[in-house]
Protein backbone atom coordinates (compact mmCIF):
# COMPACT_ATOMS: atom_id res chain seq x y z
CA UNK A 1 0.00 0.00 0.00
CA UNK A 2 1.47 3.60 -1.05
CA UNK A 3 2.59 5.46 2.38
CA UNK A 4 0.80 8.57 3.22
CA UNK A 5 2.32 11.82 2.64
CA UNK A 6 5.19 9.78 0.42
CA UNK A 7 5.75 11.33 -3.16
CA UNK A 8 7.13 7.93 -4.81
CA UNK A 9 6.80 4.47 -2.84
CA UNK A 10 10.18 2.93 -3.37
CA UNK A 11 8.88 -0.46 -1.60
CA UNK A 12 6.19 -0.63 -4.99
CA UNK A 13 8.46 0.74 -7.38
CA UNK A 14 11.54 -2.09 -5.62
CA UNK A 15 8.67 -5.03 -6.19
CA UNK A 16 7.88 -4.32 -9.68
CA UNK A 17 11.55 -4.04 -10.51
CA UNK A 18 11.63 -7.59 -9.55
CA UNK A 19 9.56 -8.39 -12.50
CA UNK A 20 11.98 -6.67 -15.01
CA UNK A 21 15.02 -9.23 -13.72
CA UNK A 22 14.31 -12.06 -16.43
CA UNK A 23 15.28 -9.28 -18.90
CA UNK A 24 18.56 -7.74 -17.17
CA UNK A 25 20.36 -7.83 -20.78
CA UNK A 26 17.46 -5.31 -21.98
CA UNK A 27 17.51 -2.83 -19.02
CA UNK A 28 21.46 -2.58 -19.89
CA UNK A 29 20.85 -2.26 -23.57
CA UNK A 30 18.27 0.06 -22.84
CA UNK A 31 20.59 2.24 -20.36
CA UNK A 32 23.18 2.41 -22.72
CA UNK A 33 21.08 3.75 -25.06
CA UNK A 34 20.40 6.92 -22.62
CA UNK A 35 23.34 7.35 -21.65
CA UNK A 36 24.72 7.93 -25.36
CA UNK A 37 21.28 10.06 -26.18
CA UNK A 38 22.56 12.04 -22.86
CA UNK A 39 25.92 12.59 -24.40
CA UNK A 40 24.81 13.29 -27.98
CA UNK A 41 22.23 16.18 -27.06
CA UNK A 42 24.37 18.87 -26.25
CA UNK A 43 26.68 18.03 -28.77
CA UNK A 44 24.29 20.40 -31.30
CA UNK A 45 24.48 23.64 -29.55
CA UNK A 46 28.39 23.24 -28.90
CA UNK A 47 29.31 22.37 -32.93
CA UNK A 48 26.45 25.69 -33.27
CA UNK A 49 28.53 27.65 -30.60
CA UNK A 50 31.81 26.63 -32.62
CA UNK A 51 30.47 27.32 -36.43
CA UNK A 52 28.91 30.80 -35.48
CA UNK A 53 32.44 31.71 -33.90
CA UNK A 54 34.72 30.15 -35.85
CA UNK A 55 33.37 29.94 -38.99
CA UNK A 56 30.29 32.73 -39.78
CA UNK A 57 31.91 35.44 -37.94
CA UNK A 58 34.87 34.89 -39.09
CA UNK A 59 34.14 33.75 -42.93
CA UNK A 60 34.97 29.93 -43.55
CA UNK A 61 32.55 28.12 -46.10
CA UNK A 62 34.71 24.72 -46.26
CA UNK A 63 34.78 24.18 -42.47
CA UNK A 64 31.12 25.72 -42.31
CA UNK A 65 29.89 22.81 -44.57
CA UNK A 66 32.28 20.54 -42.67
CA UNK A 67 30.60 21.46 -39.10
CA UNK A 68 27.34 20.96 -40.72
CA UNK A 69 27.79 17.31 -42.20
CA UNK A 70 28.67 16.47 -38.81
CA UNK A 71 25.65 18.35 -37.33
CA UNK A 72 23.31 16.05 -39.62
CA UNK A 73 25.56 13.31 -39.04
CA UNK A 74 25.14 13.71 -34.96
CA UNK A 75 21.38 14.01 -35.73
CA UNK A 76 21.18 10.63 -37.72
CA UNK A 77 22.93 8.79 -35.16
CA UNK A 78 20.88 10.55 -32.60
CA UNK A 79 17.40 9.01 -34.44
CA UNK A 80 18.58 5.94 -34.52
CA UNK A 81 19.37 5.76 -31.13
CA UNK A 82 16.41 7.32 -30.26
CA UNK A 83 14.55 4.33 -32.05
CA UNK A 84 16.10 1.47 -30.52
CA UNK A 85 15.87 3.10 -26.60
CA UNK A 86 12.37 3.55 -27.09
CA UNK A 87 11.60 0.19 -28.67
CA UNK A 88 13.38 -1.51 -26.23
CA UNK A 89 11.87 0.46 -23.35
CA UNK A 90 8.33 -0.45 -24.50
CA UNK A 91 9.21 -4.28 -25.35
CA UNK A 92 10.46 -4.72 -21.48
CA UNK A 93 7.33 -2.94 -20.48
CA UNK A 94 5.18 -5.23 -22.42
CA UNK A 95 7.43 -8.58 -21.63
CA UNK A 96 6.58 -7.44 -17.67
CA UNK A 97 2.94 -7.15 -17.64
CA UNK A 98 2.55 -10.36 -19.90
CA UNK A 99 4.43 -12.08 -16.91
CA UNK A 100 2.75 -10.24 -14.38
CA UNK A 101 -0.61 -10.52 -15.88
CA UNK A 102 0.04 -14.17 -16.45
CA UNK A 103 0.94 -14.29 -12.58
CA UNK A 104 -1.57 -12.59 -11.39
CA UNK A 105 -4.78 -14.54 -13.41
CA UNK A 106 -2.93 -17.93 -12.26
CA UNK A 107 -3.55 -16.60 -9.07
CA UNK A 108 -7.07 -15.61 -9.17
CA UNK A 109 -8.10 -18.39 -10.72
CA UNK A 110 -6.60 -20.60 -7.32
CA UNK A 111 -8.22 -18.27 -4.80
CA UNK A 112 -11.51 -19.81 -2.87
CA UNK A 113 -14.83 -18.55 -3.90
CA UNK A 114 -15.62 -17.00 -0.83
CA UNK A 115 -13.13 -13.89 -2.20
CA UNK A 116 -15.37 -13.56 -5.47
CA UNK A 117 -18.54 -13.79 -3.04
CA UNK A 118 -16.91 -10.48 -1.40
CA UNK A 119 -15.20 -8.82 -4.88
CA UNK A 120 -17.15 -7.77 -7.44
CA UNK A 121 -15.97 -8.84 -10.46
CA UNK A 122 -15.85 -5.41 -12.06
CA UNK A 123 -12.83 -4.67 -9.85
CA UNK A 124 -11.12 -8.03 -10.63
CA UNK A 125 -11.26 -7.17 -14.40
CA UNK A 126 -9.85 -3.29 -13.73
CA UNK A 127 -6.53 -4.82 -11.77
CA UNK A 128 -5.76 -7.58 -14.60
CA UNK A 129 -6.46 -5.40 -17.32
CA UNK A 130 -5.96 -1.45 -17.19
CA UNK A 131 -4.10 -1.30 -13.66
CA UNK A 132 -1.93 -3.60 -14.96
CA UNK A 133 -1.40 -1.51 -18.15
CA UNK A 134 -0.33 1.20 -15.92
CA UNK A 135 2.43 -0.50 -14.64
CA UNK A 136 3.75 -1.41 -18.39
CA UNK A 137 4.46 2.77 -18.34
CA UNK A 138 6.63 2.85 -15.44
CA UNK A 139 9.68 1.13 -18.17
CA UNK A 140 8.24 2.65 -21.36
CA UNK A 141 7.10 6.34 -20.58
CA UNK A 142 8.13 6.49 -16.69
CA UNK A 143 11.36 5.07 -14.86
CA UNK A 144 13.64 4.73 -18.44
CA UNK A 145 12.86 8.30 -19.51
CA UNK A 146 13.09 9.32 -16.44
CA UNK A 147 16.77 8.23 -16.25
CA UNK A 148 17.03 9.33 -19.68
CA UNK A 149 16.06 12.95 -18.85
CA UNK A 150 18.39 13.00 -16.08
CA UNK A 151 21.63 11.87 -17.41
CA UNK A 152 21.02 14.90 -20.16
CA UNK A 153 20.35 17.42 -17.78
CA UNK A 154 23.56 16.44 -16.05
CA UNK A 155 25.46 16.46 -19.68
CA UNK A 156 23.71 19.69 -20.81
CA UNK A 157 25.03 21.69 -17.14
CA UNK A 158 28.82 20.10 -17.65
CA UNK A 159 28.81 21.74 -21.12
CA UNK A 160 27.75 24.39 -19.78
CA UNK A 161 29.83 25.05 -16.98
CA UNK A 162 32.44 23.57 -19.14
CA UNK A 163 31.53 26.58 -21.60
CA UNK A 164 31.01 29.84 -19.23
CA UNK A 165 30.15 29.41 -15.67
CA UNK A 166 29.20 32.63 -14.84
CA UNK A 167 26.62 32.52 -17.90
CA UNK A 168 25.58 29.22 -16.68
CA UNK A 169 24.78 30.55 -13.15
CA UNK A 170 22.49 33.19 -14.52
CA UNK A 171 20.89 30.90 -16.60
CA UNK A 172 19.93 29.05 -13.75
CA UNK A 173 18.20 31.71 -11.46
CA UNK A 174 14.73 30.65 -12.12
CA UNK A 175 15.90 26.72 -11.48
CA UNK A 176 14.99 27.05 -7.73
CA UNK A 177 11.10 28.41 -8.26
CA UNK A 178 10.95 25.46 -11.15
CA UNK A 179 12.31 22.84 -8.41
CA UNK A 180 9.80 24.25 -6.16
CA UNK A 181 7.09 24.11 -8.78
CA UNK A 182 7.76 20.61 -9.83
CA UNK A 183 7.61 19.45 -5.99
CA UNK A 184 4.34 20.73 -5.85
CA UNK A 185 3.18 19.46 -8.82
CA UNK A 186 4.17 16.26 -8.44
CA UNK A 187 2.90 16.20 -4.67
CA UNK A 188 -0.78 17.12 -5.90
CA UNK A 189 -0.72 14.68 -8.75
CA UNK A 190 -0.20 11.99 -6.66
CA UNK A 191 -3.50 12.08 -4.97
CA UNK A 192 -5.43 13.42 -8.58
CA UNK A 193 -4.07 9.97 -10.08
CA UNK A 194 -4.91 7.87 -7.11
CA UNK A 195 -8.90 9.47 -7.18
CA UNK A 196 -8.68 8.49 -11.01
CA UNK A 197 -7.86 4.73 -10.17
CA UNK A 198 -10.19 4.53 -7.85
CA UNK A 199 -12.49 6.15 -9.90
CA UNK A 200 -12.29 3.91 -12.91
CA UNK A 201 -12.64 0.68 -10.79
CA UNK A 202 -15.87 1.58 -9.45
CA UNK A 203 -16.96 2.39 -12.68
CA UNK A 204 -16.39 -0.80 -14.58
CA UNK A 205 -17.65 -3.17 -11.55
CA UNK A 206 -21.29 -0.96 -11.92
CA UNK A 207 -21.20 -1.16 -15.63
CA UNK A 208 -20.00 -5.20 -15.67
CA UNK A 209 -22.49 -5.81 -12.64
CA UNK A 210 -25.51 -4.33 -14.72
CA UNK A 211 -24.68 -5.44 -17.69
CA UNK A 212 -24.84 -8.93 -15.95
CA UNK A 213 -28.14 -8.25 -14.17
CA UNK A 214 -29.68 -6.05 -17.50
CA UNK A 215 -32.75 -8.61 -17.42
CA UNK A 216 -33.70 -7.05 -13.59
CA UNK A 217 -33.06 -4.01 -14.47
CA UNK A 218 -35.61 -3.97 -17.17
CA UNK A 219 -38.02 -6.24 -15.62
CA UNK A 220 -38.70 -4.12 -12.58
CA UNK A 221 -38.15 -1.03 -14.80
CA UNK A 222 -35.34 0.49 -13.37
CA UNK A 223 -34.08 2.17 -16.09
CA UNK A 224 -33.76 5.60 -15.49
CA UNK A 225 -33.09 5.23 -11.38
CA UNK A 226 -29.72 3.18 -12.55
CA UNK A 227 -28.79 5.55 -14.95
CA UNK A 228 -28.92 8.38 -12.44
CA UNK A 229 -26.88 6.13 -10.47
CA UNK A 230 -24.25 5.95 -13.41
CA UNK A 231 -24.59 9.76 -13.85
CA UNK A 232 -23.20 10.55 -10.48
CA UNK A 233 -20.33 7.73 -10.86
CA UNK A 234 -19.56 9.40 -14.20
CA UNK A 235 -18.97 12.59 -12.83
CA UNK A 236 -17.11 11.69 -10.05
CA UNK A 237 -15.09 10.01 -12.62
CA UNK A 238 -14.92 13.67 -14.45
CA UNK A 239 -14.48 15.51 -11.34
CA UNK A 240 -11.00 13.41 -11.07
CA UNK A 241 -9.84 13.40 -14.54
CA UNK A 242 -10.22 17.37 -14.59
CA UNK A 243 -8.73 17.49 -11.20
CA UNK A 244 -5.58 16.37 -12.51
CA UNK A 245 -5.88 18.45 -15.83
CA UNK A 246 -6.04 21.58 -13.62
CA UNK A 247 -2.77 20.46 -12.21
CA UNK A 248 -1.17 20.09 -15.55
CA UNK A 249 -2.88 23.85 -16.89
CA UNK A 250 -1.10 25.51 -13.91
CA UNK A 251 2.50 23.95 -14.01
CA UNK A 252 3.40 23.76 -17.94
CA UNK A 253 2.26 27.63 -18.31
CA UNK A 254 4.73 28.21 -14.96
CA UNK A 255 7.64 26.54 -16.63
CA UNK A 256 7.12 28.33 -20.01
CA UNK A 257 7.32 31.35 -18.11
CA UNK A 258 10.34 30.34 -16.32
CA UNK A 259 11.97 28.81 -19.30
CA UNK A 260 11.24 32.59 -20.88
CA UNK A 261 12.71 34.17 -18.00
CA UNK A 262 16.15 32.54 -17.97
CA UNK A 263 16.28 33.13 -21.71
CA UNK A 264 15.53 36.66 -20.93
CA UNK A 265 18.24 36.78 -18.51
CA UNK A 266 20.73 34.89 -20.45
CA UNK A 267 20.07 37.83 -23.44
CA UNK A 268 20.56 40.68 -21.10
CA UNK A 269 23.63 39.51 -19.64
CA UNK A 270 24.73 38.25 -22.20
CA UNK A 271 24.34 40.55 -24.91
CA UNK A 272 25.91 42.69 -22.08
CA UNK A 273 28.99 41.27 -21.39
CA UNK A 274 29.13 41.17 -25.46
CA UNK A 275 28.96 45.04 -25.91
CA UNK A 276 31.27 45.97 -22.71
CA UNK A 277 33.77 43.80 -24.46
CA UNK A 278 34.04 40.67 -21.86
CA UNK A 279 34.49 37.08 -22.87
CA UNK A 280 31.19 36.30 -23.85
CA UNK A 281 30.67 35.47 -27.66
CA UNK A 282 27.96 35.71 -29.87
CA UNK A 283 27.81 31.59 -30.53
CA UNK A 284 28.35 31.08 -26.56
CA UNK A 285 25.19 33.57 -26.33
CA UNK A 286 23.09 31.00 -29.14
CA UNK A 287 24.06 27.79 -27.90
CA UNK A 288 22.87 29.08 -24.40
CA UNK A 289 19.66 30.01 -25.63
CA UNK A 290 19.53 26.24 -26.78
CA UNK A 291 20.94 24.79 -23.69
CA UNK A 292 17.92 26.47 -21.93
CA UNK A 293 15.44 24.77 -24.01
CA UNK A 294 17.62 21.62 -23.25
CA UNK A 295 17.11 22.02 -19.52
CA UNK A 296 13.54 23.31 -19.46
CA UNK A 297 11.65 20.36 -21.58
CA UNK A 298 13.65 17.57 -19.67
CA UNK A 299 12.41 19.23 -16.00
CA UNK A 300 8.97 19.73 -17.88
CA UNK A 301 8.94 16.08 -19.06
CA UNK A 302 10.64 14.98 -15.94
CA UNK A 303 7.29 16.38 -14.36
CA UNK A 304 5.11 14.73 -16.80
CA UNK A 305 7.06 11.29 -16.63
CA UNK A 306 7.24 11.18 -13.06
CA UNK A 307 3.14 11.51 -13.31
CA UNK A 308 3.25 8.27 -15.49
CA UNK A 309 5.43 6.68 -13.21
CA UNK A 310 3.55 7.46 -10.02
CA UNK A 311 0.55 6.82 -11.72
CA UNK A 312 1.84 2.61 -12.66
CA UNK A 313 2.80 2.61 -8.66
CA UNK A 314 -0.59 3.91 -8.28
CA UNK A 315 -1.71 0.19 -10.50
CA UNK A 316 0.80 -1.94 -9.09
CA UNK A 317 -0.50 -0.98 -5.47
CA UNK A 318 -3.94 -2.19 -6.69
CA UNK A 319 -2.32 -5.21 -8.42
CA UNK A 320 -0.06 -6.22 -5.49
CA UNK A 321 -3.21 -6.07 -3.25
CA UNK A 322 -4.69 -9.04 -5.23
CA UNK A 323 -1.68 -10.66 -5.37
CA UNK A 324 -1.80 -10.04 -1.67
CA UNK A 325 -4.61 -11.73 -0.97
CA UNK A 326 -4.36 -15.06 1.00
CA UNK A 327 -7.30 -16.71 0.08
CA UNK A 328 -6.52 -19.99 -1.51
CA UNK A 329 -7.81 -23.31 -0.86
CA UNK A 330 -4.59 -25.02 0.57
CA UNK A 331 -3.62 -27.91 -1.28
CA UNK A 332 -0.97 -29.36 0.98
CA UNK A 333 -2.39 -33.27 0.06
CA UNK A 334 -0.04 -35.60 -2.27
CA UNK A 335 -2.49 -38.23 -2.36
CA UNK A 336 -3.55 -39.07 -6.00
CA UNK A 337 -7.13 -41.12 -6.07
CA UNK A 338 -6.74 -44.07 -8.27
CA UNK A 339 -9.20 -46.30 -8.67
CA UNK A 340 -11.61 -44.53 -7.05
CA UNK A 341 -14.95 -46.26 -5.97
CA UNK A 342 -16.63 -43.40 -4.92
CA UNK A 343 -17.79 -44.07 -1.06
CA UNK A 344 -18.58 -40.49 0.77
CA UNK A 345 -18.31 -39.98 4.46
CA UNK A 346 -19.61 -36.54 6.62
CA UNK A 347 -18.02 -37.13 9.86
CA UNK A 348 -18.99 -34.30 12.06
CA UNK A 349 -19.28 -31.10 9.70
CA UNK A 350 -18.86 -28.03 10.79
CA UNK A 351 -18.88 -24.91 8.35
CA UNK A 352 -19.54 -20.73 8.40
CA UNK A 353 -18.96 -18.49 5.21
CA UNK A 354 -18.40 -15.94 7.65
CA UNK A 355 -16.79 -16.59 11.53
CA UNK A 356 -19.15 -17.97 13.68
CA UNK A 357 -22.66 -18.13 11.44
CA UNK A 358 -22.32 -21.89 11.09
CA UNK A 359 -24.71 -23.13 7.62
CA UNK A 360 -23.44 -26.50 8.03
CA UNK A 361 -23.78 -27.54 12.10
CA UNK A 362 -22.33 -31.10 13.26
CA UNK A 363 -22.95 -32.99 9.57
CA UNK A 364 -22.86 -36.78 9.54
CA UNK A 365 -24.03 -39.20 7.09
CA UNK A 366 -22.48 -42.00 4.88
CA UNK A 367 -23.52 -42.86 1.34
CA UNK A 368 -21.64 -46.22 -0.48
CA UNK A 369 -20.10 -46.04 -3.76
CA UNK A 370 -22.73 -46.22 -6.95
CA UNK A 371 -25.50 -45.13 -4.41
CA UNK A 372 -28.10 -42.38 -4.90
CA UNK A 373 -28.12 -39.72 -1.98
CA UNK A 374 -30.42 -36.62 -2.51
CA UNK A 375 -30.52 -33.16 -0.11
CA UNK A 376 -33.83 -31.89 0.27
CA UNK A 377 -34.87 -28.69 2.41
CA UNK A 378 -35.81 -24.87 2.01
CA UNK A 379 -33.68 -22.57 0.50
CA UNK A 380 -30.74 -21.69 2.98
CA UNK A 381 -30.72 -25.34 4.75
CA UNK A 382 -26.87 -26.11 3.70
CA UNK A 383 -28.22 -28.39 0.62
CA UNK A 384 -25.85 -26.57 -1.80
CA UNK A 385 -22.93 -25.83 1.27
CA UNK A 386 -22.86 -29.54 1.75
CA UNK A 387 -21.56 -29.72 -2.70
CA UNK A 388 -19.41 -26.72 -1.76
CA UNK A 389 -17.57 -28.03 0.81
CA UNK A 390 -17.13 -31.90 -0.52
CA UNK A 391 -15.57 -29.96 -3.76
CA UNK A 392 -13.42 -28.06 -1.25
CA UNK A 393 -14.56 -24.52 -2.87
CA UNK A 394 -14.69 -24.03 0.82
CA UNK A 395 -12.52 -25.45 3.59
CA UNK A 396 -14.76 -27.07 6.52
CA UNK A 397 -13.95 -24.92 9.85
CA UNK A 398 -14.37 -28.50 11.89
CA UNK A 399 -14.72 -32.42 11.21
CA UNK A 400 -13.53 -34.71 8.21
CA UNK A 401 -14.90 -35.15 4.87
CA UNK A 402 -13.71 -38.55 3.64
CA UNK A 403 -13.59 -40.55 0.02
CA UNK A 404 -12.55 -43.96 -0.04
CA UNK A 405 -11.34 -43.39 3.56
CA UNK A 406 -9.08 -40.67 2.65
CA UNK A 407 -9.25 -37.36 3.97
CA UNK A 408 -10.22 -34.73 1.16
CA UNK A 409 -7.88 -32.60 2.70
CA UNK A 410 -4.95 -35.25 2.52
CA UNK A 411 -5.60 -35.43 -1.59
CA UNK A 412 -4.18 -33.52 -4.36
CA UNK A 413 -6.96 -30.47 -5.05
CA UNK A 414 -6.80 -31.19 -9.09
CA UNK A 415 -7.13 -35.17 -8.28
CA UNK A 416 -9.87 -34.66 -5.94
CA UNK A 417 -12.33 -32.43 -8.26
CA UNK A 418 -11.30 -34.58 -11.64
CA UNK A 419 -13.24 -37.38 -9.69
CA UNK A 420 -16.29 -34.78 -9.17
CA UNK A 421 -18.61 -33.23 -11.70
CA UNK A 422 -21.44 -30.90 -10.73
CA UNK A 423 -24.35 -30.01 -13.18
CA UNK A 424 -26.19 -27.21 -11.47
CA UNK A 425 -29.49 -25.99 -12.43
CA UNK A 426 -27.92 -22.71 -13.81
CA UNK A 427 -25.51 -23.93 -16.82
CA UNK A 428 -22.70 -21.81 -17.61
CA UNK A 429 -21.37 -22.11 -21.14
CA UNK A 430 -18.85 -19.57 -22.17
CA UNK A 431 -18.89 -17.77 -25.43
CA UNK A 432 -17.48 -20.47 -27.92
CA UNK A 433 -18.89 -23.76 -29.71
CA UNK A 434 -20.28 -26.40 -28.48
CA UNK A 435 -17.07 -28.70 -28.65
CA UNK A 436 -15.07 -26.25 -26.97
CA UNK A 437 -17.72 -26.04 -24.07
CA UNK A 438 -17.77 -29.56 -23.58
CA UNK A 439 -13.69 -30.30 -24.01
CA UNK A 440 -12.71 -26.83 -21.83
CA UNK A 441 -9.74 -27.05 -24.60
CA UNK A 442 -8.33 -30.30 -22.98
CA UNK A 443 -6.31 -31.77 -25.86
CA UNK A 444 -6.85 -35.30 -24.31
CA UNK A 445 -10.30 -35.06 -25.50
CA UNK A 446 -10.57 -35.51 -29.04
CA UNK A 447 -14.10 -35.41 -31.51
CA UNK A 448 -14.53 -38.73 -32.04
CA UNK A 449 -14.79 -38.99 -27.74
CA UNK A 450 -16.85 -36.48 -27.91
CA UNK A 451 -19.31 -37.75 -30.60
CA UNK A 452 -18.91 -41.23 -29.30
CA UNK A 453 -20.09 -40.23 -25.30
CA UNK A 454 -23.40 -37.94 -26.83
CA UNK A 455 -24.20 -41.23 -28.76
CA UNK A 456 -23.83 -43.11 -25.71
CA UNK A 457 -26.06 -40.74 -23.84
CA UNK A 458 -28.31 -39.90 -26.42
CA UNK A 459 -27.96 -36.41 -27.67
CA UNK A 460 -25.77 -36.52 -30.56
CA UNK A 461 -28.68 -35.96 -32.92
CA UNK A 462 -29.80 -33.20 -31.12
CA UNK A 463 -26.05 -31.19 -31.43
CA UNK A 464 -26.15 -32.61 -35.33
CA UNK A 465 -29.62 -30.63 -36.00
CA UNK A 466 -27.46 -27.32 -34.72
CA UNK A 467 -25.84 -25.15 -37.48
CA UNK A 468 -22.36 -26.40 -37.69
CA UNK A 469 -22.93 -29.18 -35.14
CA UNK A 470 -20.77 -29.11 -32.10
CA UNK A 471 -18.51 -26.16 -34.21
CA UNK A 472 -21.89 -24.13 -33.62
CA UNK A 473 -20.77 -20.81 -31.65
CA UNK A 474 -23.76 -21.49 -28.17
CA UNK A 475 -22.57 -17.38 -27.64
CA UNK A 476 -22.11 -15.55 -24.35
CA UNK A 477 -23.37 -17.37 -21.16
CA UNK A 478 -25.02 -19.67 -23.73
CA UNK A 479 -27.78 -17.83 -24.68
CA UNK A 480 -28.25 -19.21 -28.15
CA UNK A 481 -29.49 -22.43 -26.24
CA UNK A 482 -32.49 -23.07 -24.47
CA UNK A 483 -32.06 -24.29 -20.43
CA UNK A 484 -32.85 -28.02 -21.70
CA UNK A 485 -30.18 -27.90 -24.38
CA UNK A 486 -27.92 -26.09 -21.74
CA UNK A 487 -28.25 -28.76 -19.38
CA UNK A 488 -27.39 -31.56 -21.84
CA UNK A 489 -24.55 -29.41 -23.14
CA UNK A 490 -23.46 -30.01 -19.51
CA UNK A 491 -24.33 -33.22 -18.99
CA UNK A 492 -21.80 -34.38 -21.73
CA UNK A 493 -19.17 -31.71 -20.64
CA UNK A 494 -19.17 -34.68 -17.52
CA UNK A 495 -19.85 -37.54 -19.06
CA UNK A 496 -16.64 -37.35 -21.25
CA UNK A 497 -14.62 -36.65 -18.32
CA UNK A 498 -16.20 -40.42 -16.38
CA UNK A 499 -15.64 -38.95 -12.57
CA UNK A 500 -17.24 -41.42 -10.39
CA UNK A 501 -19.01 -38.58 -7.97
CA UNK A 502 -21.98 -36.65 -10.03
CA UNK A 503 -23.59 -33.62 -8.29
CA UNK A 504 -26.73 -32.73 -9.67
CA UNK A 505 -28.14 -29.10 -8.34
CA UNK A 506 -32.04 -30.19 -9.78
CA UNK A 507 -30.61 -29.86 -13.52
CA UNK A 508 -33.95 -31.26 -14.89
CA UNK A 509 -35.92 -28.78 -13.50
CA UNK A 510 -37.89 -25.65 -15.23
CA UNK A 511 -37.91 -27.56 -18.88
CA UNK A 512 -40.19 -28.72 -21.63
CA UNK A 513 -41.10 -32.72 -21.40
CA UNK A 514 -39.28 -33.61 -24.89
CA UNK A 515 -35.86 -32.42 -23.02
CA UNK A 516 -36.51 -33.55 -20.41
CA UNK A 517 -37.20 -37.16 -21.15
CA UNK A 518 -34.15 -36.50 -22.89
CA UNK A 519 -31.75 -35.27 -19.92
CA UNK A 520 -33.38 -38.53 -18.05
CA UNK A 521 -32.24 -40.45 -20.12
CA UNK A 522 -28.76 -38.84 -20.10
CA UNK A 523 -28.99 -39.40 -16.35
CA UNK A 524 -29.75 -42.60 -16.26
CA UNK A 525 -26.55 -43.19 -18.28
CA UNK A 526 -24.67 -40.85 -16.07
CA UNK A 527 -25.67 -42.61 -13.08
CA UNK A 528 -24.29 -45.98 -13.98
CA UNK A 529 -21.47 -46.94 -11.65
CA UNK A 530 -21.57 -43.50 -9.85
CA UNK A 531 -22.24 -42.31 -6.35
CA UNK A 532 -24.63 -39.68 -7.63
CA UNK A 533 -26.00 -36.37 -5.34
CA UNK A 534 -29.05 -34.89 -6.10
CA UNK A 535 -29.87 -31.39 -4.69
CA UNK A 536 -34.25 -31.76 -4.96
CA UNK A 537 -36.07 -28.67 -5.20
CA UNK A 538 -39.29 -31.32 -6.53
CA UNK A 539 -39.28 -34.01 -3.93
CA UNK A 540 -41.29 -36.36 -6.78
CA UNK A 541 -37.73 -36.67 -8.62
CA UNK A 542 -36.25 -38.67 -5.68
CA UNK A 543 -38.42 -40.91 -5.28
CA UNK A 544 -36.07 -43.72 -6.29
CA UNK A 545 -32.55 -42.47 -4.27
CA UNK A 546 -30.92 -44.47 -1.73
CA UNK A 547 -31.51 -41.97 0.67
CA UNK A 548 -32.32 -38.84 1.30
CA UNK A 549 -31.32 -36.16 3.50
CA UNK A 550 -33.98 -33.61 5.13
CA UNK A 551 -31.71 -30.49 6.05
CA UNK A 552 -33.00 -27.01 8.06
CA UNK A 553 -31.10 -24.44 9.56
CA UNK A 554 -27.58 -26.54 8.73
CA UNK A 555 -28.46 -29.52 10.76
CA UNK A 556 -30.06 -33.41 8.78
CA UNK A 557 -33.19 -33.61 10.63
CA UNK A 558 -34.69 -36.63 9.05
CA UNK A 559 -33.41 -39.10 6.79
CA UNK A 560 -33.65 -42.42 5.09
CA UNK A 561 -35.43 -43.79 1.90
CA UNK A 562 -38.51 -42.47 0.44
CA UNK A 563 -40.71 -44.68 1.63
CA UNK A 564 -39.26 -44.74 5.29
CA UNK A 565 -39.64 -41.08 5.82
CA UNK A 566 -42.80 -41.37 4.76
CA UNK A 567 -44.09 -43.90 6.86
CA UNK A 568 -42.25 -41.36 9.78
CA UNK A 569 -45.13 -38.92 8.89
CA UNK A 570 -42.79 -36.26 9.44
CA UNK A 571 -41.79 -32.95 8.03
CA UNK A 572 -40.67 -34.91 4.78
CA UNK A 573 -44.05 -36.50 4.48
CA UNK A 574 -45.98 -33.05 5.05
CA UNK A 575 -43.18 -31.62 2.44
CA UNK A 576 -43.79 -34.22 -0.22
CA UNK A 577 -48.06 -34.14 0.39
CA UNK A 578 -48.09 -30.46 0.08
CA UNK A 579 -45.90 -30.51 -3.14
CA UNK A 580 -48.14 -33.37 -4.76
CA UNK A 581 -51.17 -31.44 -3.61
CA UNK A 582 -50.17 -27.74 -5.24
CA UNK A 583 -49.14 -29.62 -8.28
CA UNK A 584 -52.39 -31.57 -8.97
Amino acid sequence: MSKTGEILDYSLLKRVMVFSEPYKSQMWLTATFAILLAFLAPLRPLLINYALDEYILIPNLEMLFQVTILMIAILAIEAIVQFYYIYYAAWIGQHVIQDLRGKIYKHIVSLKLSFFDKTPIGTVVTRTISDIETIAAIFSEGLLIIIAELLKIVAVLAVMFYTDVKLTIVSLASIPLLLIATSWFKRSIKSAFQQVRTQVSVMNAFIQEHIVGMNIVQIFVREQAEYQKFKKINKAHQDAHLRSILYYSIFFPVVEILSASSIGLIIWWGGSAILSGQEVTFGELVAFILYIHMLFRPIRQLADRFNILQMGIVGSDRVFKILDTNQKIQDNGDLVLENVKGDISFQGVFFAYNRDQWVLKGINFDIEAGKTLSLVGETGAGKTSVTNVLNRFYDIQKGSINIDGYSIEDVKLTSLRKQIAFVQQEVFLFSDSIFNNITLYDEHISIQRVEDAARQIGIHEFISTLPGGYNYSVGERGVTLSTGQRQLIAFLRVYVRNPKILILDEATSSIDTETEQLLQNALEKLAVNRTLIIIAHRLSTIRNADKILLFKDGEIIEQGSHNYLMEQKGIYQRMYSTQQFVNK
